[in-house]
């Protein structure tokens, strides 16, 4: 059975027609937030990043919210297939046993262990990620404002059911309780138009790059939320996700001919939700023209069922198997083995990028 399927754009498919897609034809990559379901994109990152990209010589844009945060930065750092392979191992090792007395594991302990593991994962490193000779990173963070300006056990439930409710009247009623917030390295001008949302765009540094990828990860509630980020505004970040789910944004890279024409997005679905509230939200899940140089890499429906359980890895698993974590390791680590079809089809298609394959966004 086939398992990836292609997606394009109007403009993306013509340049297919065209040009065929060849690496120095890409100008940014994307990563969503999703939590595990980004296990399946080990493989494609690998390829991407550690074979095919490396033909190519031209600026790239990375830019990530949550899981994808932590990809996009994984893809910066020397050696980037081994780094890839070690974020595989921890993401699906990750195992959080409620402290004595406690009948769930809470929020604080989450964010501490995770902390760690993002300080083991990359301390010592940041100036690789920082200082790539190609890659320009971009995190996404949500920033709190008003009644959600700070973490508080009362207000910010309240605050998040006003996000929610404003945010179903319209997307960008929800900039009143939460700014997008962009930490970009190497003073990189952001590779996407701002008007869709309310944004501000601040420099990635080593003061900053620790407590920024945390909040990017940070789900409320999950986790805690990151306060007072140094060289940003004072006051509470949490996922990138919330903001921007798939990062469905209206992407401006300067093209040069063909050279940098490409959103190249290795994704775990066909549709690009624009934020974390909006997944019920069935008629935001379309494509629009923000989309039109975007070739989305997605797995087929159909071979997803012959995943275990039927389905993509999920937050959920952490539910079923509890304190199964052999269990729950095997589904994950099977999950993940069986996607390298993925990347060997997407290699094969390379060769001769037939546009009749290509399914339209």
């Amino acid at each position: 059975m086939q398992a990836l399927h292609i997606h394009a754009g109007p403009k993306a498919l013509a340049h297919i027609r065209e040009h065929g897609l060849r690496p120095e034809h890409i100008g940014v990559i994307p990563g969503a937030a999703g939590g595990p379901k980004g296990l399946i994109l080990g493989p494609l990152d690998r390829f991407i990043f550690g074979e095919w990209l490396a033909q190519s010589s031209q600026p790239v844009d990375l830019v990530g919210a949550s899981i994808g945060a932590w990809r996009m930065a994984t893809a910066c750092l020397n050696d980037s297939v081994t780094a890839f392979e070690r974020l595989e191992h921890d993401y699906i090792h990750q195992h959080y046993e409620p402290l004595p007395g406690q009948k769930r594991v809470s929020a604080e302990q989450v964010s501490d262990a995770f902390g760690q593991s993002l300080q083991a994962f990359y301390g010592g490193r940041i100036a690789e990620v920082l200082n790539h000779p190609r890659y320009r990173l971009h995190i996404v963070t949500s920033h709190g404002r008003h009644i959600l300006h700070r973490e508080n056990p009362f207000t910010t439930p309240l605050g998040y059911a006003g996000a929610f409710l404003s945010n179903a009247v319209h997307r960008r009623a929800l900039g009143g309780w939460l700014e997008r917030v962009m930490f970009s390295g190497q003073c990189a001008n952001l590779p996407f138009d701002t008007q869709d949302f309310r944004t501000r765009a601040l420099g990635l540094t080593e003061g900053n790059f620790m407590p920024a990828l945390q909040a990017s990860c940070s789900i409320p509630f999950a986790l805690k939320a990151v306060h007072d980020i140094p060289g940003a505004p004072g006051g509470a970040y949490w996922d990138g996700g919330i903001t921007d789910y798939h990062l469905h944004l209206n992407w401006t890279a300067p093209a040069q001919g063909t050279e940098r024409a490409i959103v190249l997005y290795p994704h775990f679905q066909q549709n690009v939700v624009p934020g974390w509230l909006d997944k019920a939200l069935k008629w935001r899940h379309g494509a629009t023209p923000f989309l039109d140089n975007t070739i989305v890499l997605a797995p087929n429906p159909e071979w997803v069922k012959t995943l275990p359980n039927g389905k993509l890895p999920d937050r959920k698993d952490f539910m079923t198997y509890d304190r199964d974590l052999a269990g729950r390791v095997k589904v994950w680590n099977t999950a993940a083995r069986a996607s390298q079809q993925l990347a060997d089809e997407f290699g094969h298609w390379l060769q001769n990028p037939i546009s009749s394959m290509v399914q339209p966004l």
